[in-house]
Order: C-alpha cells, then sequence, then structure tokens
C-alpha cells in the first residue's frame, strides 16, 4: 500500500510516500494508518467495500462487529466478515501488499477467541489484526486480551503475527479520581507488550457518554474540557515521545453537509493561494472545516491519524497528513546536526533548537516517510483537490 498512489503526483512531491506493507518496520506502519475508516461489519457486501475504498485512498479499515451492529444481527455479521476476509485472502494470494491494513473490531476477549478460531488461517493471513475496545473496561480485561493473543500467534507458526490496537474508552480514564490509577496500570501493561500494539485509539464516543455528552460538528473535542483532559493525560502517559506508543486522535463521527452555527475558522488565504476558492466553499458546505481544525489540534496535541466513518474524511485527514517542504526542512536540520545548539531555520521564520526539537524531527520524518514532503509550492489544498477529482 502507499499513499496517493492513485494521483498523478511527481508535481507534488519533493520526496514521494514509500510503500507501506505488513513486513514494514512497526512504527512505520503505524503512523502510514492515516485516517482508519470503520465500516459495519451487516454491511452486505464488505468485500466490495474494502476494494472501492482502498482504490479511493483508504489506507487502513476497520471492519467492526462492536458497536456498529445490533446484537441480532451479531451473527450474520461474523459470518459475512469471515467470508470477506477468505475472499481478499484468495484475491490478494499473489500479492496482498495491494490491500490496506486492514483490521476487525471484537467485543471482548470471549468474542477475540471465538473469531480467531471461525476465521481460519486463511482469512486471518489476510489480517493486520484486531481493535479491543474497553480495553480497561475491567482489571484483567488487557490482560485477557494478551493471553488470547498469545495463543492465537502462537497456532500461526510461519505466518506474519497478528496485532492489536486497544482503544481506551472506559468510565475508569473518564472519572478523575480513578484516571491516574487505570493509566499508570495500562502504562505496565503495554509497555511490557510493546511488539503487538500497533497503535493506541481513544474512543471518544464511549468517553463522552460518561457525562450524556456529543459534540457538534462545529465543535472540535478540544473544546469538550472533559474530553480534552482525557486526551492530554492519555498522550502525557502512554504518548511519550521516548518510550510511548502512537496514539490516534478521536473519531470523527459528523457525516457530510452538516449545519452551520459558529462563523469558519477556515481561511480563505491557502484556496486563494492556490487558486480554489470554490474547493473551500465545497469543504464549507459540506461541513468539513470543523474536521481539518481537528486534525490540527489532534498534531498540535500529540496525536497522529484518525478514527473515520465516512470515506469522505479520509482524503481530508491524508491531506494534512503531507509534510511539507518547510517542515522537512526544519527536521532535516536538526537531525543532522548532532552537536546541538540553536539556528534559524532555512524559511527565516523560526529558530531550531537541535536538542529540544529532536523528537519532533524523529516523528516528522517517519511521517514523510508514510504521506510524503510537498514540493515547496504546494500546499494541502493542492493535494486535497487532486485527491477529491
Amino acid at each position: 500500500m502507499r499513499h496517493f498512489a492513485r494521483l498523478d503526483g511527481q508535481d507534488l512531491f519533493l520526496h514521494p510516500p514509500e510503500d507501506v506493507h505488513r513486513g514494514s518496520d512497526q512504527d512505520l506502519r503505524a503512523v502510514a494508518l492515516g485516517a482508519t475508516l470503520y465500516t459495519p461489519g451487516i454491511r452486505p457486501d464488505l468485500v466490495r467495500d474494502v476494494q472501492r475504498q482502498t482504490a479511493l485512498g483508504a489506507g487502513s479499515i476497520v471492519l467492526c462487529l462492536e458497536d456498529s451492529v445490533a446484537d441480532t444481527d451479531l451473527p450474520l455479521a461474523e459470518q459475512q466478515v469471515g467470508d470477506a476476509l477468505r475472499s481478499l485472502a484468495a484475491g490478494a494470494a499473489d500479492d496482498d501488499d495491494t490491500l490496506p491494513q486492514l483490521f476487525v473490531r471484537v467485543r471482548d476477549p470471549g468474542h477475540l477467541r471465538r473469531l480467531a478460531e471461525r476465521f481460519g488461517d486463511r482469512a486471518l493471513d489476510v489480517l493486520s489484526g484486531f481493535v479491543l475496545p474497553k480495553f480497561e473496561d475491567a482489571p484483567d480485561s488487557g490482560s485477557r486480551y494478551f493471553d488470547v493473543l498469545d495463543d492465537l500467534n502462537a497456532g500461526r507458526s510461519g505466518h506474519r503475527r497478528i496485532l492489536v490496537m486497544p482503544i481506551l474508552e472506559s468510565p475508569s480514564i473518564m472519572h478523575r479520581e480513578t484516571r491516574t490509577e487505570a493509566l499508570a496500570a495500562l502504562r505496565d501493561l503495554l509497555i511490557a507488550r510493546r511488539r503487538d500494539v500497533l497503535a493506541l485509539r481513544i474512543g471518544a464516543t464511549d468517553l463522552s457518554s460518561v457525562f450524556g455528552l456529543r459534540r457538534p460538528s462545529h465543535l472540535t473535542a478540544y473544546d469538550v474540557q472533559v474530553l480534552a483532559s482525557v486526551i492530554g493525560d492519555v498522550v502525557n502517559v502512554l504518548g511519550r515521545a521516548r518510550d510511548g506508543f502512537l496514539v490516534s486522535g478521536p473519531v470523527w463521527e459528523h457525516y457530510p453537509d452538516a449545519g452551520r452555527v459558529f462563523r469558519t475558522q477556515l481561511r480563505a488565504t491557502p484556496f486563494e493561494v492556490a487558486g480554489d476558492l470554490a474547493l473551500r466553499r465545497q469543504l464549507l458546505l459540506e461541513g468539513f472545516d470543523g474536521l481539518l481544525r481537528e486534525v490540527t489540534l489532534d498534531r498540535a496535541n500529540g496525536l497522529t491519524g484518525k478514527t473515520v466513518i465516512h470515506p469522505r474524511h479520509v482524503p481530508l485527514v491524508h491531506a494534512m497528513s503531507v509534510v511539507s517542504d518547510e517542515e522537512f526542512s526544519d527536521a532535516s536540520d536538526v537531525l543532522a546536526n548532532v552537536a546541538g545548539g540553536v539556528a534559524a531555520s532555512r524559511y527565516g521564520n523560526k529558530m531550531n533548537e537541535m536538542k529540544p526539537h529532536h523528537d519532533w524531527a524523529v516523528r516528522t520524518v517517519l511521517r514523510a516517510r508514510a504521506f510524503g514532503v510537498a514540493n515547496p509550492d504546494v500546499t494541502f489544498v493542492d493535494v486535497l483537490e487532486r485527491s477529491l477529482t
């Protein structure tokens, strides 16, 4: 899989994105998740859905068997997901790099065990891993998930290891009086199982439900203070630069064409420079300025990637993930100077401090490998315009 592979991007990229596959470095795979698209497992033609969304640019897809599927529909959804995985595996027998990173979201550790046994190696071979909801719901919930994972991988000698993406979404980390202890326990468990964890996800919908809240499309997760405080603490404990994990941004759960309440904060200037004010108008009419703002705030707060529920969200998140020439030149200069000190940016608008900015530079170069580096005169507007055509 390679981001923007379907685009004629020679004029867009100074350095194009790299190919990413299930044998790639785990850190690169995590960053390359980008916009992770959730698809209910009850949909009637999952094979077509996966193939179509992959062709349109989705680099990671989750087939969901948890909250998006009614209890009464679960047996049918399980059958459909298993059949789809086997069909995809057969179709990718000669080249599985044509598929996205593909995951199944289960309900609990017992469900994970039953599905692994039911699917069989042929279906599991096409998976990158499983998404584990309510990971910290009970004191031993995470440990039980890993016990099942160990049994699963032990029985797959000669096959690629299955990874997991835990979701942090339970009241124990939403409630202030239990959060510190819960996150510390999670850190101990997850660090011991680092090689099994591709990324961590924040379940904003479940966390908000603890207080009966739901953020509207014109507000970001950072405007909802009780949710923003959880995000900050999760990054503080689990997303540290030197020994933490990649933490993905909370779900954007709004479909296009949302109603507007407040004046937009999507500046006209980048679109004027790119000569495409019509694209700005289109994004505003579809209510996507809120998503663009939240993606920007995600990165500023230490999050990478995004959970999304509509295919139209994917190109926006990915266009915002491309590394600008300015970012890349700063990161390259920082990493090239091992002696420390400070120097003006080549763009002449900021100071680069070699030691304090080192970890930021490492992350930026990793994102550049996954999403490419834009040419000096190219902005996210240019990439987005090309992606939407």
